[in-house]
């Protein structure tokens, strides 16, 4: 039962779509028929200002994070109810009920999700996101070198065959959700931080 609860509960916070919200309340259009159609941080810091960029991304690790720490604290720590509530967190994000399971591509809740459940090799992989981005300023492109290298480093960091599995799949998710991106990269148009789509 336990487990049950902490998936829905996991499923529920992430399903909420604070980039639609903020940017529907801010400016009453809706954030999937501007810029790159996603409802994450980086479009709406493109359609809808840096602010709500920001918030939205503050927003969106915070109920990744939240998710896992609820389910943390409902089984009183069991690795398999945090890794479920790490992966449930993620598909509601990317598949929520209300947008008829068309949601966003979850990085910022992922990094929630494994800042609780593997922060080590959460800030490991923090370390090549970080100047990667500063780099290309391509946000797509850091984003699916950071999910791919993720499994590694909570292999390497943590030897939990568990949280592998649950990296694996959250890194497989997080790079099909790119598949625009990825076919842009490949065309070289995707766009850089400080565009505007």
């Amino acid at each position: 039962m336990t487990l049950a609860i902490a998936i829905l509960v996991a499923y529920v916070l992430g399903s909420i779509p604070f980039g639609l919200v903020l940017v529907r309340w801010r400016t009453g259009l809706d954030v999937r028929s501007k810029g790159s159609g996603n409802i994450g941080a980086t479009n709406v810091a493109r359609t809808a200002g840096r602010g709500l960029g920001i918030l939205t991304l503050a927003l969106d690790v915070g109920k990744g994070a939240a998710a896992v720490w609820m389910a943390d604290l409902l089984s009183a720590g069991d690795p398999v109810t945090m890794a479920a509530a790490t992966f449930a967190v993620l598909c509601g994000h990317m598949f929520p009920v209300w947008l008829k399971f068309q949601g966003g591509k979850a990085v910022a809740s992922a990094l929630g999700a494994f800042l609780v459940l593997t922060p080590w090799a959460m800030l490991a992989t923090m370390l090549v996101f970080a100047p990667l981005i500063w780099k290309t300023r391509i946000v797509s492109l850091s984003s699916i070198v950071a999910a791919a290298i993720l499994p590694l480093g909570v292999w390497l960091l943590t030897h939990n065959v568990l949280y592998l599995v649950v990296a694996a799949a959250s890194a497989a998710l997080i790079i099909y959700k790119h598949k625009g991106n990825i076919a842009r990269l490949r065309a070289g148009t995707e766009n850089r931080l400080g565009s505007r789509a």
